[in-house]
């Protein structure tokens, strides 16, 4: 962008076309485009060494121009490994071979960083170019070179007094630590040749090369980092963790086995937050290493973490079921110690997280507590139970030592778990128990099966209903029943299962507002489960709340028409009954301006349209203050509806539907000879903000 037809021509090798503009007067040779590169930029950048030399030749171009990031054109001839360019502008009298970029870095920097050797060999033989300069980050020309594995630039720059090969970064990473963690061999060799390496070296983490070549499992250069006179093989790093610790960690079995078979090297030592290598390599499933530690005597199999979990329990929770079986073996091995602040055992999570083998493992142990809890009071029967682990608790239910009904601190039982999870097949395993009190309630005095019911299972359900010992019509503390849960969330194949039953009253309120299971069904639009409620006999289909409110008005209220129709196809239900505010459902449904509830109701003869509420509000007023016009054009065609009907404050339809900004409503009304235009509210004003009626939240 923004380049010259030279700089394009220089850029694209066009060797005679740069001739060509080169011949004219008023060719700038040297102006850059907006990036700052320049022509003669582009063709070293190419390796165009014609173009270069015409370049070159000029004197009106700057051998040393900075392009991108202030990149000379020695600096992307040496990047690119053009050694015939390279050699073309180190030849010119005015050049710079060791100018720096925006980063820092030389053109000997960007040849090493690319490995380019002849390049390197062309700059090391000049005596203006510091061959250990290093970037921005501190790094030198060494540095890169062994990161990348360049065997050949390093022997070269090793064989020079002016570049020191211990020199860190500003991160601490030294030559050596570099070649270390990328596993090159023959580098790490030429490095620990050296007098003036510190093999220990640490970066600003305090790892050393020793430690990264033991977690990245560079197993060669282990050996020879641990044949050094001057080496610390248990050195840590900031965070207290040894190159044995990291080996460990990473599942790197050759450098743990060449570690743990130095004397100088302490198995037991605990990073900063108490773990030692046995426990991470335990605890992420590390079999051959694991097996490596437990061979030496001078290892704790049991020690715990700051957090209190030991390698068994790490391994436990995990489902390793080999390394389960090797810490069992064990005698120094404690299978009931909890491992952290819950109180939790191996077994306890081992049961919790499915893990039938390793749960199978633990039960073999004789000196272990299967029904130990922890500090909730939670059982390794209760965690399998309530998370659906089938295997696990028929393991649990087969001990004579295992409590299957033990609650925890809320008085939840496994069965309770299993039952709200909705687990059938362990809900039936249970329920098989004379030991199980299968209508046990929690402390909010909610059963297994109130649970299962207000959940949606149906099976589970099943299983509870077909027993005489449980009681499908128990409240919990607030009230609510099996059945009132069911028909609130619309379960219709659970509603239909209790009101089947000769046990259960369909009236039941079910909270502190008097609702019972018709009204939310009513009110939350659930048409199957408010079809099989009223098919009961005993059911009062027009039993109000606390506020007045039958399920009609509320289903008239949301807009759910099926509930509306079936409602009103009853005898016993009253179109017209208003709540303790005087709504009627024709009232709210216009008000909300739900056009097929108000149809429905105006077909109805003993409904009075024009019924207002206790502070004289019509539907009309309603319809007509929201701007509902299709409920308005209902209205009004109606004789029984007064046009032009004030509240108790005087407002009236069509100076509260002009207030509001109606156009559409105060036409219709406009058309009622007995509405006046210029007809004013009690306060003298024709139109008047209506005050909000006080609603009860829901």
């Amino acid at each position: 962008m923004g380049g010259t037809p030279l700089a394009w021509a220089t850029g694209g090798g066009h060797e005679e076309v740069v001739k060509m503009l080169l011949g004219r007067d008023d060719v700038d040779p040297d102006k850059p485009d907006w990036s700052g590169h320049t022509p003669l930029g582009e063709a070293a950048r190419g390796g165009y060494e014609e173009i270069v030399k015409l370049l070159l030749g000029r004197k009106d171009v700057d051998p040393n121009g900075p392009g991108q990031s202030s990149r000379t054109p020695l600096s992307w001839a040496a990047f690119n490994g053009h050694e015939g360019t390279v050699k073309l502008l180190l030849g010119h009298d005015d050049i710079n071979p060791d100018k720096q970029d925006s980063h820092d870095r030389t053109s000997f920097w960007w040849a090493a960083f690319s490995g380019h050797q002849g390049v390197v060999k062309l700059l090391l033989g000049r005596n203006d170019v510091d061959p250990d300069k290093p970037d921005r980050s501190g790094r030198t020309p060494l540095l890169e070179a062994t990161a990348r594995g360049y065997q050949g630039l390093v022997k070269l720059m090793l064989g020079r007094n002016d570049v020191d090969p211990d020199k860190p970064d500003w991160s601490g990473h030294t030559p050596l630590g570099e070649a270390a963690r990328g596993g090159y061999e023959e580098i790490v060799k030429l490095l620990l040749g050296r007098k003036d390496v510190d093999p220990n070296g640490q970066d600003r983490y305090g790892r050393t090369p020793l430690l990264w070549a033991a977690y990245y499992g560079r197993e060669g250069i282990v050996k020879l980092l641990l044949g050094h006179d001057d080496i610390n093989p248990d050195k840590p790093d900031r965070h207290d963790r040894t190159p044995l610790w990291w080996a460990a960690f990473s599942g790197r079995e050759g450098p743990v086995k060449l570690l743990l078979g130095r004397n100088d090297v302490n198995p037991n030592k605990p990073d900063r937050i108490g773990r030692i290598p046995l426990w991470e390599t335990a605890m992420r499933g590390h079999e051959g290493i694991v097996k490596l530690f437990l061979r030496r005597d001078d290892v704790n199999a049991n020690k715990p973490g700051r957090s209190g979990s030991t390698p068994l329990w790490e391994a436990a929770r995990e489902g390793n079921e080999e390394i389960v079986k090797l810490f069992l073996k064990r005698g120094d091995v404690n299978p009931n110690k909890p491992g952290d602040n819950d109180d939790r055992t191996p077994l306890w999570w081992a049961a919790r997280n499915g893990h039938e083998g390793a749960v199978k493992l633990l039960l073999e142990r004789g000196d272990l507590n299967p029904d130990k809890p922890d500090r909730f009071g939670r059982t390794p029967l209760w965690g399998a139970a309530k998370e659906g682990h089938k295997g696990v608790v028929k393991l649990l239910l087969g001990r004579n030592d295992v409590n299957p009904d033990k609650p925890d601190w809320a008085s939840h039982t496994p069965l309770w778990g299993a039952a709200r999870e909705g687990h059938k097949e362990i809900v039936g395993l249970l329920l098989r128990r004379n030991d199980v009190n299968s209508d046990k309630p929690d402390h909010h005095h909610r059963t297994p099966l109130w649970w299962a019911a207000r959940r949606g299972h149906v099976e589970t359900v099943k299983l509870f209903l077909r027993r005489d010992d449980v009681n499908a019509d128990k409240p919990g503390r607030s009230g609510s029943t099996p059945l009132w849960e069911a028909a609130r969330e619309g379960n219709e194949e659970i509603v239909k299962l209790f009101l089947k039953r000769g046990d259960v009253n369909p009236n039941k309120p079910g909270d502190n507002n008097d609702r019972t299971p018709l009204w939310w069904a009513a009110r939350n639009g659930h048409e199957g489960a408010v079809k099989l409620l009223l098919e009961r006999g005993d059911l009062n289909p027009d039993k109000p709340d606390l506020f007045g409110r039958t399920p009609l008005l509320e289903a008239a209220t949301k807009g759910h028409e099926p509930v509306v129709k079936l409602l009103l196809g009853r005898d016993d239900v009253t179109p017209d009954k208003s709540d303790r505010f005087g709504r009627t459902p024709l009232l709210e449904a216009a008000a909300k301006g739900r056009e097929q509830v108000v149809k429905l109701l105006l077909e109805r003869n003993d409904l009075n349209p024009d019924k207002p509420d206790r502070f004289g509000r019509t539907p009309l007023l309603e319809a007509a203050s929201k701007g509902r016009e299709p409920v308005v054009k209902l209205l009004l065609g109606r004789d029984d509806v007064t046009p032009n009907k004030p509240d108790k404050e005087g407002q009236r339809p069509l100076t509260s539907a002009a207030h509001n900004g109606h156009e559409g409503v105060v036409r219709l009304l406009l058309e009622r000879e007995e509405v006046g235009p210029n007809k004013a509210n009690m306060d003298h004003k024709t139109s008047r903000v209506l005050p909000e009626i006080p609603t009860q939240e829901l």
